[in-house]
């Protein structure tokens, strides 16, 4: 999934950018521009992204314009704080028109008409970006806590209080902040989908770590990065060179 950012606040763009990270790996922010100007001259010079996210009025006029003066041969979602200029935005090649601040209603209306108007197109990766958005807007489906047993025993294991997750020997084990260790009927895929993403990274592929847990960062070889966790464990805490941009994103949040 190729995004396209046409965007003039910085807070927009900072935040849009570091969901879309966060959320979607595999996608790519091709382009950020914050006027008609420079948005006509990327569109130019650049192959079509597949979705586009463009504020209303831009730095240099209204966005509208770009649509006026040059072919736009990709869908847009537009934002905006004003409604006098929903009648233009359906003129041009739009999903959907969300009035600032976005109701949660609203996005996942404008989602589902993404996937039905461009998923024969897009294929699988559109029909993930929505999907994973979705799930972004409902936080009360985030795993909250596991139910384990111990022999005859039960016990209540908080998602808060767990500090990282590692598998080993086909096995996934949670450390909690006291160091006690758990042991999880469940693979780190599903515990990836399952945790609040602004709590939980999956930093490698073997391994999830809680933000309160990360103490320290180390540069490591091969571009990727060395964590002190706490409680302190003797397992390595690599972050994977490939997820890197991703978790310093994560944290700066």
């Amino acid at each position: 999934m190729r995004i396209l950012l046409i965007e003039d606040e910085y807070h927009a763009v900072k935040y849009l950018s570091s969901l879309l990270r966060l959320e979607l790996p595999s996608g790519e922010i091709v382009g950020q521009v914050d006027s008609v100007e420079e948005a006509i001259l990327w569109i130019q010079s650049n192959p079509a992204p597949d979705l586009a996210f463009v504020d209303v009025q831009l730095a240099d006029g209204l966005s509208f314009e770009i649509f006026n003066q040059i072919p736009v041969p990709f869908p847009v979602i537009f934002t905006t704080a004003y409604d006098e200029f929903t009648l233009e935005a359906f003129k041009v090649n739009s999903v959907d028109y969300l009035l600032k601040p976005v109701a949660k209603e609203e996005l996942r209306r404008a989602l589902d008409k993404f996937d039905r108007l461009y998923q024969t197109k897009n294929g699988t990766e559109t029909n993930r970006l929505a999907n994973l958005v979705k799930q972004m807007l409902k936080p009360d489906t985030f795993r909250q806590r596991f139910l384990l047993k111990n022999g005859k025993d039960y016990a209540v294991l908080h998602a808060p209080d767990i500090a990282f997750i590692f598998s080993e020997d086909s096995l996934t084990f949670a450390i909690d902040r006291q160091g006690k260790r758990y042991i999880l009927d469940h693979t780190i895929e599903n515990l990836e989908k399952e945790f609040d993403p602004t709590c939980f990274y999956r930093i490698n592929r073997k391994m999830i770590v809680q933000v309160q847990a990360v103490r320290k960062i180390h540069g490591y070889f091969n571009h990727r990065l060395k964590l002190d966790l706490h409680p302190s464990t003797q397992i390595e805490a690599i972050v994977s060179r490939e997820r890197v941009r991703g978790f310093k994103e994560w944290l700066d949040q």
